[in-house]
């Protein structure tokens, strides 16, 4: 027990938070140095044991770590590929084909569900907006009406689903199913990316922005680019998602400790799923030339992979050490019976708690880490499952985007909108798809599914 009061570990938790919080809104630093500098504070409080608060810190740490650093690269890896060999506009020129070029706002809907799976969704904006303008230019619409949809579902799969890190994180903190977490969260961000697509049909014509004529006599096609084909592009996305789902599944179907439970046990496990969706993004690479050589991969993918994952896998290291801490503490009980006995439903914490950190740093990775690290020790008392708790933490962390966001810039200012159009459209989209997706979970978890 790292304290026995409960006053010290209230108090404690409610100044760690709120110093973290202003240290990353405000005084603007990193997100790791804005982490560990509360923490350590905290071992200074009065009827703290240190050497309790140390083994506590360095469990939670390496304990978190140990079960996530590897599926973050590799997921970082199959996103970098996506990114150099022209997957992301390959999956984008399908959903046209899918839904046709009078849905061209749905098509991106679509297609920004299918790549926020795996690539951050500042960078699959990035990519496509060039394809937004020219849609908007082909269509003679808004680009509220072409970006806004594609905006909202990119940040909802991003956020929520794993492969990508902070859905990866928060179920390792939360020690959730992670083919559980991708089943339901796929269908809860599915539901919110079609309700997004609504609200950009409802507001289009209402917020009028005009899309760049630099984009103008260019083509949906992109006849200059060799395009990978299709089934390789959703490959290395779609086959890990169905070899995780698979070890969920077979929980269910299979006899424990069969044969094949095993099997389809380990080739479910998500390092070698994932594992394997690096090797067909590489083959993938190596069919659609994205790289001369094996020099390309060592030390540009692998290096930039490298880079990316290091921050989250640190944050999230902390963010298990913090939830370790308030766990070794009477804080924990004290929250999650106060929450239940003013009659919240236990359900609506994790989100609120998302929504809150959200909304005062702008990052959706912290966002949903913090939510997962405060709610994880209390999950038994609230009697709420992992993968209901992360899910709906995740939903909260989305919501909203706005000016202090650097996803809400990136796509403002490549839209080129107006800030108050920008609001309306993305800050709205972002509410609304969580808010959705949030419903989802409550129904599921209503019924006993989740």
């Amino acid at each position: 027990m790292v304290t026995a009061s409960p006053a010290v570990a209230l108090v404690g938790f409610a100044c760690v938070i709120a110093l973290l919080l202003f240290l990353i809104a405000k005084a603007r630093w990193h997100v790791f140095i804005a982490l560990l500098v509360p923490i350590i504070l905290l071992g200074f409080a009065p009827t703290i044991d240190r050497a309790a608060f140390i083994e506590a810190f360095e469990h939670g740490f390496g304990g978190t770590i140990q079960s996530i650093a590897v599926v973050i690269v590799l997921g970082t890896l199959i996103a970098e590929a996506l990114r150099a060999t022209g997957a992301v506009e390959r999956i984008t020129q399908s959903m046209f084909r899918v839904v046709g070029k009078k849905n061209m706002p749905l098509a991106l809907t679509l297609a920004g569900f299918v790549i926020g799976l795996a690539v951050f969704s500042d960078v699959g904006y990035v990519i496509l907006n060039p394809l937004v303008h020219v849609a908007a230019l082909e269509a003679g619409v808004s680009m509220s009406l072409m970006a806004t949809g594609l905006v909202g579902a990119l940040q909802l799969t991003h956020a929520i689903v794993p492969p990508t890190p902070g859905p990866l994180a928060a179920a390792a903190i939360v020690d959730a199913d992670l083919g559980k977490v991708i089943i339901f969260g796929g269908a809860v961000t599915l539901f919110g990316s079609i309700m997004g697509w609504l609200y950009a049909k409802l507001i289009g014509k209402r917020v009028q922005v005009a899309p760049s004529k630099e984009y103008a006599g260019r083509s949906l096609t992109d006849e200059t680019r060799k395009l990978p084909p299709l089934g390789w592009s959703y490959a290395p996305i779609i086959v890990p998602l169905l070899l995780i789902g698979s070890s969920s599944v077979a929980d269910f179907v299979l006899e424990e400790g069969s044969a094949l439970h095993e099997i389809v046990m380990f080739v479910g496990w998500p390092v070698f799923a994932l594992g394997v969706g690096v090797v067909i993004a590489y083959a993938l690479a190596w069919r659609s030339k994205a790289v001369e050589d094996s020099k390309d991969l060592r030390e540009g993918w692998v290096e930039n992979a490298l880079r990316g994952s290091a921050m989250i896998i640190l944050v999230t290291g902390l963010g298990g050490a913090l939830s370790q801490l308030l766990r070794s503490t009477p804080a924990v009980d004290i929250i999650a019976q106060g929450t239940l006995d003013i009659g919240v439903p236990a359900i609506l914490l994790p989100f609120v708690l998302g929504v809150m950190a959200n909304m005062i740093t702008g990052s959706t990775t912290v966002a949903v880490i913090t939510a997962a690290s405060l709610t994880a020790p209390m999950i038994g008392t609230l009697g709420l499952s992992a993968e209901a708790a992360m899910l709906s933490g995740a939903c909260g962390s989305v919501i909203v985007k706005y000016v202090n966001a650097s996803y809400f810039w990136v796509c403002t200012s490549l839209s080129g909108m107006p800030l108050r159009a920008a609001l309306i459209s993305y800050g709205g989209v972002t509410l609304v798809g969580g808010v959705f997706s949030m419903v989802g979970v409550v129904t599921l978890w209503s019924l006993g599914i989740l």
